[in-house]
Parts: C-alpha cells; sequence; structure tokens
C-alpha cells in the first residue's frame, strides 16, 4: 500500500430515496480499504450500471451509513493481498465484484482474484466493464444451468431469449451464436432494440408486448428447446409452457413473488434459477470458475468473436452521473450497457 492515499473518492447513498432526489446518490469521501490475503486493491477506471444497483438503492436502506453501490468494473492492480496468485501489480483486469462487499463506485476497490480476469487487450476500460456481470450470467445460464456445451456446433435447436436487446440478454445471444448452432429468437418491442439485438445474434424477434406463444409458432414451428428468460417471467410462463418441446428447459434471472411451475409437468421441463453472485456469496469451492469464464470472454472479444455491449458512456464516476445512469435503468429503455469512465481526480 506504499504510495496510496489514505482516502478516496466514491459515490454511495444513505437512505432509500428515488433517483430524481439529490441525496439518492452523494458524492463522498471514504478510507482506501486494505486488501485481504486473496484480494486485488484495483484503481477503477471504468464502471457499468446494472439493474441490481437501482434495486439496492431502492430496497436496501443502510440506515443511515454510506452504501456504496457498483459492481461491473475495470481498472489497474495498485496492491495485492499476501496469498495472491493469479496476477500482479500493473494488470489490466476486469469483474463483476461481490454482493456482500461494498461496490465499486469508488476510485479503489478491494476484490477476490478468484473472480477476476485480464480485460480483453482490444478494449478500453469502459468497454471492458460493459461485460462482466452479464458475460457470467449469460455464461453460467446457458453452460451451467441449461447444460448447453461450448463449441457443440452439432447441437441444434431453437433458444428463446427475453428482452434480446439488454445487457445479459445481448451477451447470451452472443455466446449462443458464437458457440453454438441454436437458432437465437429474441424479444423487443421497439425498433432499435430488435435491431440491436439482432447485430447481437438474434435471428427472429418477437414482441414481448405482444402474445408470444402465436408469434413463437410461427418463427420456431418445431417448439423451442430452451428458454432463457430475463424477464417476464411469471407472465409469461404459460407461453413457454406452450412453446417448449417435451423436456425443454428454462433458466431465469429476474425477480417475482410467485410462480405456478405445475404447468411445466405435463412436458417435463426442467427450470433453472441462475444467479451470478452465488459463488462469491456463498464462498462455493469453485469460485474460481468465474475467473476462468471471464479470461474465456477476453479470448472470444480479442478473437473478434464477441463484442462490448458498452452503448453510453455518461463521463466520469460522480454522484450527479451515476443519478442519470439509474435512471436510465429504472425507465427500462436501456439498450446494452451504460458505463462510466474516470473520476475527477
Amino acid at each position: 500500500m506504499n504510495n496510496l492515499p489514505t482516502t478516496m473518492r466514491a459515490v454511495g447513498y444513505r437512505k432509500s430515496l428515488p433517483v430524481s432526489d439529490p441525496e439518492s446518490l452523494v458524492d463522498t469521501e471514504v478510507p482506501v480499504p486494505a486488501p485481504g490475503p486473496r484480494d486485488l486493491l484495483v484503481r477503477v477506471e471504468a464502471i457499468a450500471l446494472n439493474p441490481v444497483d437501482y434495486k439496492i438503492r431502492q430496497n436496501v436502506d443502510p440506515g443511515g451509513e454510506t452504501k456504496i453501490l457498483g459492481w461491473d468494473a475495470a481498472g489497474t492492480v495498485v496492491a495485492v493481498g499476501t496469498d495472491v496468485e493469479l496476477f500482479s501489480v500493473g494488470d489490466e483486469v476486469y469483474y463483476a465484484g461481490a454482493l456482500d462487499r461494498p461496490g465499486a463506485n469508488s476510485r479503489h476497490h478491494a476484490v477476490d482474484e478468484r473472480i477476476v480476469a485480464r480485460k480483453p487487450a482490444t478494449l478500453s476500460f469502459a468497454e471492458a466493464a460493459a461485460l462482466p456481470l452479464t458475460a457470467l450470467t449469460a455464461w453460467e445460464g446457458l453452460f451451467e444451468r441449461l447444460g448447453l456445451r461450448t463449441g457443440a456446433l452439432e447441437q441444434t435447436g431453437a433458444l428463446l431469449v427475453t428482452a434480446a436487446s439488454g445487457g445479459v440478454g445481448s451477451m447470451v445471444a452472443q455466446l449462443a451464436r458464437a458457440l453454438t448452432s441454436l437458432t437465437v429468437i429474441g424479444t423487443a418491442s421497439r425498433q432499435e432494440s430488435a435491431d440491436f439485438a439482432r447485430r447481437m445474434g438474434a435471428a427472429h424477434i418477437v414482441n414481448h408486448h405482444q402474445p408470444l406463444a402465436p408469434q413463437l409458432s410461427e418463427v420456431a414451428p418445431g417448439g423451442l428447446d430452451f428458454v432463457f428468460s430475463t424477464a417476464g417471467t411469471d407472465r409469461n410462463l404459460a407461453a413457454y409452457a406452450d412453446s417448449l418441446r417435451p423436456f425443454g428447459r428454462i433458466v431465469a434471472i429476474d425477480d417475482f413473488d410467485a410462480l405456478p411451475i405445475g404447468v411445466l409437468k405435463a412436458k417435463s421441463i426442467s427450470f433453472h434459477w441462475e444467479f451470478m453472485y452465488t459463488r462469491s456469496m456463498f464462498q462455493t469451492p469453485d469460485q474460481a470458475q468465474q475467473h476462468h469464464i471471464l479470461t474465456q470472454i477476453a479470448r472470444l472479444v480479442d478473437q473478434g468473436t464477441l463484442t462490448t455491449t458498452a452503448t453510453r458512456d455518461l463521463g466520469p464516476v460522480n454522484a450527479a452521473n451515476l443519478r442519470e445512469a439509474h435512471r436510465l435503468q429504472e425507465s427500462g429503455t436501456a439498450i446494452g450497457k451504460t458505463t462510466l469512465t474516470g473520476f475527477e481526480d
């Protein structure tokens, strides 16, 4: 920690407030964290926004204490813990962090090396910061929960991806197109979101504001084999059950109060949850799998197989810019990923 400052700029919140309130996110100064034995201390150069950011701000009241959000990040390693094996000072890295530790909306950030990878060499920090959370969610959902095989180009069928222009949906479409022979069907409701989903890998687009089953019977007359549900799982489950072939599989990442899974029984359809934070939250023995996944993602990006989903950068990390980023996320109209680059030192 030699030559590092003892305090740093950060953006946090002390009370759950509407994003229109200037106090919903505030600039603050906090101590620079000391890295634990397996931690990297990263100088954060860029961050990206996800729905988890505003959902926690809305629903988790810190009771007057300063809570720092932000999980997607890219930056440079400036210090390492005593037991770090994978990285050295000076490495440029990217990662999605852990839900139960302070977030990355700060100049310096401590993160376990096992969930970090070297950033794609061909991307800027902002372009790289757009990828980790959604890439991990997409990869784990496709290849661990749904049981697809990477590079198994003989594995054909149809995959439905809801909100295919969103952060996760656009990564699911890219990975499925690049590493499988599945026909990717995306949902979108606006022309600009439909166009983006097609660029990401969707062969067909259906409108999620209209009944899904009739549209799916047109583009996939043989039925679906897989569904990656990023939104609307509870209201769309009956349509999924109708459109999936026997022994089909669903993976979901969204939140809802109840789910009538009985509609899946007749076709022996399996339902899976994907939560990217499970490994870090429960310190699972295979926690380093996220390091390996992100390393593969970086390799695919540098090969030109995958592309960043960053679509808009709002400037440096400060409270005003983060409030605007939260507002965009809450609007439900964001395409791809919104990033912020650098700090005003």
